[in-house]
């Protein structure tokens, strides 16, 4: 396989799963009270959405990488 081949596959399983998750969710943690052997957290969710349309750039740059050959005439 070349290297061309190996992008273009890359290309289309990020944009199968950017199309099917459209963004992802961490949580972290923070301290909110610290009053000696009393210590209170708490817990927040973030959320970084991905565009549709960055999936299904991706998805039509991999099948093109796949598809396209400059050696046929």
């Amino acid at each position: 396989m070349n290297p061309k081949t190996i992008a273009g596959i890359i290309l289309i399983v990020v944009g199968v799963v950017a199309l099917s998750y459209q963004g992802f969710t961490y949580t972290t943690r923070e301290k909110a009270i610290d009053l000696g052997p009393l210590q209170v957290t708490a817990e927040e969710k973030h959320t970084v959405p991905i565009p549709p349309i960055l999936g299904g750039i991706a998805l039509v740059a991999g099948i093109g990488l796949l598809v396209w050959n400059p050696k046929r005439g």
